[in-house]
């Protein structure tokens, strides 16, 4: 079997076993089974377990704090500094741990524009690992692996754990991102999706001093060339909703918005599982084949057929395959300018209209408040929804303060004249625990409508709490749907419980710390 190896001494990896370099799914495959990482699914996919750790671990993430990058960088919570020292002494026995081992490497981009991607390296421990990243990142031809020259190197080895009174983590896993090296470490930790949303911070970090918008959104486009995004936190529809048989997806998660138009950071997907049907979600069901990746799954041990009811593991079951497993799928993942936005949010509280029509400033409002309830597994120690605000829907991945990305996002809708609308994808007829959640049929039903056009010349009302414009009518979906208050039976409950959300959200808000900018995109109640 020829396999492409390479030397990983400049990284201080030395005396190591062999090395593979890009080898095919299959090949990947073959040393995952021979393993043990792993077993086949009756479709062909392959089954792994990740342990202990079954989403991202948001608390054990680091950045090295250097003088160059200091002052640009939004400290706080998410971002929290670490000594260079400490990264040097920890990335030393780090080295050392993975001297004499096999390890696996991809070479390819991330970034669909070749103006703007970015070379990437992933070094794993695990051969299932670098499957992850073969099939989630951009594969290079094989001209553009002979030059290849990586911009960043993410490794990854859940193998070796830190100490945390001698690394200063808070666990045994960590995530730690060094700009000055061009180095990402991760350990502790088989979820590949450290991998992936490494790197997504990375390029969060790089693309806005060249005036590009990076986003975490999924994208799509119709036959008229019509584009639209969907911005949301993991669990919220993002990858379900551009998954559309009627429009191609341009990406799932992750996009850049420049000057040209939107272009896909990645050339997979990566979606969650739970209760997964071929009925409601056809184009993920039929992608789970060979040469995709089952996380945390639970298969039947004589048929080895998933059971994507099964929350044993977790709720955050994952599946990662290639974009090009999605019939239709552009490629190379660029389209045009935005016609349409969606701000997902799944709404733990059940108080908010499933659609509502946004005006600019509104648009910021929510974008910079990412209001969602965070899904059972999406994070370590989330076992239930909880209602969180995530900056620009995506503050785990931003280094930089939110503002930056609001500046970017609202020159681009104002200057490309794009419609927004807030889609609540969460609970209806009352709060989690009671009410249940909105139907995806109807949810789709919304997305079509707004897509079409059909919404623009229906009646609207504004709503009395919330203050945004939702339509009274909508093809194919119940009026009464449409406006929260009616699926509750209690109604002076549902007030209640919505102006206990808005002030959470003017809480928030206050604590974004808004300046006044020379737009008037800003504003401190919706």
């Amino acid at each position: 079997m020829p396999e492409n190896k390479v030397d990983l001494g400049y990284l201080g990896i030395h005396n190591h076993g062999e090395v593979y370099r890009n080898l095919s799914p299959v090949q990947l495959l073959e040393h995952a089974l021979e393993r043990g990482e792993g077993v086949l699914s009756n479709t062909g996919a392959l089954v792994v377990e990740t342990g202990k750790y079954t989403g991202r671990s948001p608390k054990d993430k680091f950045i090295v704090d250097l003088p160059e990058i200091h002052d640009e960088i939004a400290w706080g919570e998410v971002n929290v500094p670490i000594e260079e020292k400490h990264f040097d002494r920890l990335f030393n026995r780090f080295a050392a741990y993975l001297q004499n081992r096999d390890l696996f490497v991809f070479d390819g981009f991330c970034g669909a524009d070749h103006t703007y991607r970015l070379p990437i390296r992933v070094v794993t421990e695990k051969a299932w690992q670098n499957m992850f990243a073969h099939q989630l990142f951009i594969r290079p031809t094989e001209e553009e692996l002979a030059e290849h020259l990586a911009g960043f190197t993410i490794i990854s080895a859940p193998g070796f754990e830190a100490i945390p009174e001698l690394d200063r983590t808070n666990s045994e896993a960590f995530v730690m991102v060094h700009f000055g090296k061009k180095v990402v470490m991760i350990g502790g930790t088989h979820y590949a999706g450290e991998i992936k949303k490494s790197v997504f911070s990375i390029m969060n970090f790089l693309l806005t001093d060249r005036g590009v918008c990076p986003m975490h959104c999924s994208a799509n486009v119709g036959q008229d060339g019509d584009v639209a995004l969907f911005f949301g936190l993991s669990g919220t529809g993002k990858t379900t909703l551009s998954a559309d048989p009627l429009r191609s997806l341009i990406g799932d998660d992750e996009h850049g918005w420049t000057d040209e138009g939107v272009f896909n950071f990645e050339g997979g997907c990566y979606a969650k599982c739970i209760n997964l049907t071929r009925e409601h979600e056809p184009q993920i069901f039929d992608s789970i084949k060979f040469g995709s990746v089952l996380e945390n799954v639970v298969i039947d041990p004589i048929t080895r057929e998933p059971d994507y009811t099964d929350d044993t593991l977790t709720e955050n079951t994952r599946s990662a395959y290639p974009i090009t497993y999605i019939p239709g799928a552009i490629v190379p993942s660029k389209g045009g300018h935005p016609k349409t936005i969606f701000l997902l949010t799944a709404d733990a509280f059940g108080v908010m209209p499933p659609i509502a029509r946004l005006n600019k400033e509104q648009a910021m409002y929510y974008f910079l408040s990412g209001y969602t309830s965070k899904l059972a597994g999406t994070e370590r120690g989330i076992v239930s929804p909880e209602a969180t605000f995530s900056s620009c829907f995506g503050a785990p991945f931003l280094p930089r303060s939110p503002h930056v990305y609001g500046d970017l996002l609202g020159e681009l809708i104002d200057k490309h004249d794009t419609r927004v609308f807030l889609l609540n994808t969460g609970w209806t007829g009352g709060k989690f625990g009671v009410g249940e959640r909105i139907s995806l049929k109807y949810t789709r039903a919304m997305v079509t409508a707004a897509l079409n056009g059909d919404l623009d010349d229906v009646e609207y009302r504004e709503d009395e709490i919330f203050k945004v414009s939702v339509p009274t009518s909508c093809p194919n979906v119940p009026a009464e749907i449409l406006n929260p208050k009616n699926t509750w039976e209690n109604k002076e409950e549902y007030d209640e419980q919505a102006w206990e959300l808005v002030a959470m959200f003017e809480k928030n808000y206050e604590k974004l710390e808004v300046p006044d900018y020379k737009n008037s995109y800003y504003v401190h109640k919706p």
